[in-house]
């Protein structure tokens, strides 16, 4: 279960700066260049999709490491598909970002 509360942390963070994405365009949105404002907050958004794929990554070598006792852990395909999952949607957001 410390796999993926670990997991979930990172994950967490990697909201985090999706969050910090939106938050600088909606402060610096009226800054004449508009694209310096997308361009710092899409900084955000790819600092948030690696975040996604490293916790992915550490998840699965933790869960390579263990062995399976009392508990069934969750399955490394798991961690995969939410880190792709939540990546897309990180790329909607840019998208959406860029386009207001």
């Amino acid at each position: 279960m410390a796999n993926e509360r670990t997991f979930s942390s990172w994950m967490g963070t990697g909201l985090a700066c999706i969050g910090v994405a939106i938050g600088l365009k909606a402060v610096f949105g009226a800054i004449d260049p508009t694209w310096l404002a997308k361009l710092a907050a899409s900084v955000f958004l790819a600092i948030a999709i690696y975040i996604f794929f490293m916790a992915q990554r550490q998840a699965c070598k933790t869960f390579a490491r263990l062995t399976e006792r009392d508990a069934e852990a969750l399955p490394g395909k798991a961690f995969k598909m939410l880190a792709i999952f939540m990546s897309f949607a990180t790329v909607f957001t840019g998208v959406v970002l860029w386009m207001l």
